[in-house]
């Protein structure tokens, strides 16, 4: 199961119909592929969605998902094709590799250390990457490595330690 979300206004038009098309013909060339993507509520997005998407029956258009929900999906994904800027720097926590659906980022960090890769909108790019993923072992362990470029996930203990040892009880 690949997990899709596309939704950022610079896709709007024919980029994502680029994105769309990939995922089209991804579906038709592997048999076992199942896509799930959570809608995004802009009417720009629901109208092609459902246009060029709906009625497939190994891709699953779903409303918005909650957060929980989301991140069951994605740890249970193969990998993520995404344009969010957020699902780049939490995918890769979770050791799925993320295809970025966009021409540049503002979250360099995962595709620098190789657990994401920039792949842009244009269908043969987006196929090739992702077809990449699903028929070779190796290029998928290299991206499935499991690390966040973001920091460790202690943050937040190391705040509240910190604050403890500089406020007065």
């Amino acid at each position: 199961m690949i997990l899709l979300t596309a939704h950022r206004r610079e896709n709007f038009g024919q980029p994502l119909r680029e994105i769309f098309s990939a995922v089209r013909a991804l579906v038709e060339r592997y048999p076992d592929l199942r896509v799930v993507y959570p809608v995004h509520p802009n009417p720009n997005v629901q109208s092609m969605a459902h246009a060029m998407l709906g009625g497939h029956e190994r891709i699953e258009l779903c409303a918005p998902l909650d957060y929980f929900e989301f991140v069951a999906v994605m740890r249970n994904a193969f990998f993520v094709l995404t344009d969010s800027g957020g699902i780049q720097e939490e995918a890769p926590a979770l050791a799925k590799p993320v295809l970025v659906l966009r021409e540049q980022t503002e979250r360099p960090e995962a595709v620098e250390i190789g657990v994401a890769r920039l792949v842009g909108t244009r269908q043969s790019d987006i196929f090739n990457a992702a077809s990449r993923l699903l028929d070779d072992a190796s290029a998928y362990a290299e991206m499935a490595q499991g690390a966040s470029p973001y920091g460790d996930g202690h943050a937040a203990a190391r705040i509240v330690e910190l604050l403890r040892k500089e406020m007065p009880a």
